[in-house]
């Protein structure tokens, strides 16, 4: 047996090469024969990521993926947020008229739930479903206006005039918004004299439906934005709607007002307007990711049952930033998921 010199290996296998092309996997590839690497190819075989399973662990979920997961799971199930199977609501049917309006009060006593926001983004999207809108800023704070492009503080005449000047007419107060088919009754911090200026006027409850009374056969819905109290403009307001919408931060101290206010709308069904009722309990500023909104969630579900709408709206950058551009988020943001939240809401509004 020759020694092998110091530039050839001791076994010409040991070096043909990988798997599959080597002495252990199938014959040696020699120098001396250019058929044999092809026909080794053929034995050769592409990795799946079977095969792979177990070389390194996999990167583990965010919570907004997790919350992407489920959410997904729920809609292919039919199931919503709310942990009900989700309703089927048709298309909104075209109109061949205008009016007479439906007066809905967006009313909750507690600030920060949504009430503005819900007003300026369900009038747009009812708007798009080609319903005329007329949106009543009953704040003093203005803060409807203001999400609308307008500075309250520059009016000249505003709701606060129309209240309490015989010589005003609504027509005369009413803007135009940017958003087509829907118009706007400002306010401003004048409002606030109305309050305790109605108080020695006869009919004092019925002031905002004498006010909107011209203007009804004008538009299919008005949307009332109330103030966070349960004084003399929200009663009005409840006292000219025909359905409440109570916009509900899904958090525990909104929950517990809830009573109160619901108290006070029986109250005016009784004493001043029977044909109120309750259209819906809108969830907002909802965050799938914590335990704390499901938990609001499945309490307000439990107590109040189908008078819950579907539609949920979650906590969202966007809300802000349509605040600040004067636009609702169907214009400013028209693929985002709260604008996809709204025209759900919208449908749903028309559908009840």
């Amino acid at each position: 047996m020759s020694t092998p010199t110091p530039n050839q290996p001791e076994d010409p296998a040991a070096s043909a090469g990988p798997a599959g092309l080597s002495g252990s996997a199938g014959p040696a590839v020699s120098s001396g024969s250019s058929g044999s690497a092809a026909a080794n190819l053929e034995h050769a075989r592409i990795a799946t990521p079977a095969d792979h399973e177990g070389d390194e662990p996999e990167r583990p979920l965010t919570r907004a993926e997790r919350a992407r997961m489920r959410a997904k799971e729920r809609a292919e199930s039919g199931i919503g947020p709310t942990g009900r199977p989700l309703r089927e609501i048709p298309e909104p049917p075209p109109l061949e008229r205008h009016g007479p309006a439906k007066v809905l009060a967006m009313c909750n006593q507690k600030g920060g739930v949504g009430k503005t926001t819900s007003t300026i983004n369900l009038g747009a999207a009812l708007a798009e479903c080609g319903r005329r809108v007329l949106l009543v800023d009953f704040d003093p704070q203005g803060a409807l206006s203001v999400g609308l492009g307008i500075q309250p503080h520059e009016l000249d005449q505003t709701v606060y005039n129309v209240i309490m000047e015989r010589s005003v007419q609504i027509e005369d107060v009413l803007r135009k918004t940017r958003v087509d088919g829907v118009d706007l009754l400002p306010s401003n911090i004048d409002l606030s004299a109305a309050e305790v200026q109605l108080v020695a006027e006869v009919g004092r409850e019925h002031t905002l439906l004498r006010v909107l009374r011209p203007v009804m056969n004008d538009y299919d819905y008005v949307l009332v934005d109330c103030q966070p109290s349960l004084g003399l403009l929200t009663v009005n307001a409840l006292t000219a709607a025909d359905g409440v919408i109570i916009p509900l931060e899904c958090e525990f101290f909104s929950l517990r007002g809830v009573a109160l206010l619901i108290d006070t709308i029986e109250k005016v069904q009784e004493r001043l307007n029977p044909k109120l009722d309750i259209t819906g309990i809108l969830a907002t500023m909802y965050d799938p990711r914590t335990l704390h909104s499901k938990e609001v969630m499945a309490r307000v579900v439990e107590a109040f049952g189908d008078i819950v709408f579907d539609t949920v709206i979650n906590r969202t950058v966007r809300f802000p930033e349509t605040t600040v551009a004067g636009e609702p988020i169907t214009t400013w943001a028209p693929k985002s998921a709260g604008a996809a939240a709204y025209r759900a809401l919208a449908r749903e509004v028309i559908a009840r």
